[in-house]
């Protein structure tokens, strides 16, 4: 027997064992998936380096992930943009052949400009948008008719959700505009009984002609931290909470505190959802990524339901190389 047919086992179970250990979960909190041009840009709140930014990772096919190597692979960098702490929820959109990042820090809401998905994402001027009390997890959502609208949280009497029409270069908002939406009075939203209530991660889907309001209820570190949703005619409100919520929670997750994130469409034309869950059963950080998929069920009247397909949840992992 020649030696390289006797150490052919050992040699693919190296193989198996090297490319199993290149593989590492990907850790990224309120998660945001961008889809273009045929890529997938990955971004979050970073454990580790949440004060320093954003980290970006890509994919082809939503199963194989690198870290970007440009920019030290951050789509943003601390003091590139407003902020030099507590950098969380990035949320990235492309408009009129530009790329714009909302995202907050310092308890604050900034929006950053790029040329590209990977950043660097920068501002001319470093500086949040105009607030009087602290603001956190922005999302823009751009309607047909052109509109721009910032959905986000203001911590005033808890974390509640708020929306107000964005000027025409995203610098700030039109206050006469700003309206309230909702937060957390349900018993779901509110399983610890606390005085200061949570819903945060507001992510808008429009679907035959009604706006869907994807939200998170509960404090992140709650082991009830899960996902409901609100609909409403108009991107301004009022808004109806649905009466299946929560539509994702730990039971259907099987890991504590899945929530915030942010939907987007594959190149399918398939409606997945981004978001996080807890480490571990006993352990919050790090935030583990994940996947699931959204489908919409008709009604016979009233709004079509939003639904979370069963066993679709799946965790992100990313390949230590460049590319």
């Amino acid at each position: 027997m020649s030696l390289s047919v006797f150490l052919s086992p050992f040699f693919y179970l190296f193989l198996y064992l090297f490319s199993a250990s290149s593989e590492e979960s990907i850790y990224l909190a309120d998660p945001s998936i961008f889809y273009y041009d045929g890529t997938y840009y990955l971004y979050g709140t970073s454990g580790k380096d949440s004060n320093q930014g954003f980290e970006v990772y890509i994919s082809n096919d939503l199963e194989s992930w690198k870290r970007s190597q440009i920019n030290d692979g951050f789509a943003l960098k601390k003091g590139e943009s407003f902020g030099d702490k507590g950098f969380w929820a990035p949320q990235v959109f492309e408009y009129k052949g530009e790329f714009f990042m909302a995202y907050t820090a310092n308890e604050q809401i900034a929006i950053a400009k790029s040329r590209s998905p990977l950043g660097p994402f920068k501002q001319e001027v470093l500086k949040s948008i105009e607030a009087p009390v602290k603001q956190i997890d922005p999302y823009v959502f751009i309607d047909e008719d052109g509109k721009k609208y910032l959905y986000h949280v203001r911590l005033s009497e808890g974390n509640r959700l708020f929306v107000a029409e964005l000027n025409d270069d995203f610098s700030g908002i039109k206050e006469e505009t700003l309206k309230y939406c909702f937060h957390a009075e349900e018993p779901w939203e509110n399983t610890q009984n606390v005085e200061w209530t949570v819903s945060e991660g507001p992510a808008i889907l429009k679907h035959e002609g009604l706006y869907y309001f994807i939200y998170s209820a509960n404090d992140f570190r709650n082991p009830d931290y899960a996902l409901g949703y609100a609909v409403s005619s108009s991107p301004l409100g009022p808004w109806q909470k649905s009466p299946d919520n929560p539509i994702f929670n730990k039971a259907d997750a099987g890991l504590n505190g899945p929530g915030h994130g942010d939907y987007f469409t594959d190149s399918n034309g398939k409606l997945h959802y981004v978001l996080h869950t807890h480490f571990s059963d006993s352990k919050v950080s790090p935030r583990r990524t994940a996947l699931i998929s959204l489908e919409f069920e008709k009604e016979q009247s009233g709004p079509d339901l939003l639904r979370v397909e069963k066993n679709s949840l799946r965790f992100l992992k990313y390949e230590q190389e460049e590319f």
